[in-house]
């Protein structure tokens, strides 16, 4: 993540889908030493991938998430909406 965006980020880079709290969470690298715990993701588990990317003290941003399965060979794509493309830039 470039460093004009790491001071606004989304506290965390992922995390689980469904009932329970979204457990697990997954911090950033450089928020795993005070706020992050070990845990397993295993195959089966839906996890989504989120970002707020916008400069610190900008006037704009954008929160993008997308959801994947993890399966026993890598991660599979849920999500189908698509973003727009003038927001990707």
């Amino acid at each position: 993540m470039p460093e004009k965006f790491y001071a606004n980020r989304y506290y965390l880079s992922a995390h689980g889908c469904g009932m329970t709290g979204e457990y697990p969470y997954l911090y950033h690298r450089g928020d795993f030493p005070d706020a992050g715990y070990d845990g397993v993701i295993e195959p089966g588990m839906t996890i989504c991938v989120e970002s707020y990317t916008g400069e610190q003290n900008g006037s704009e941003g954008v929160k993008l998430e997308q959801q994947v399965l993890i399966t026993e060979t890598g991660s599979e794509l849920l999500s189908r909406f698509p973003f727009e493309e003038a927001m990707l830039r």
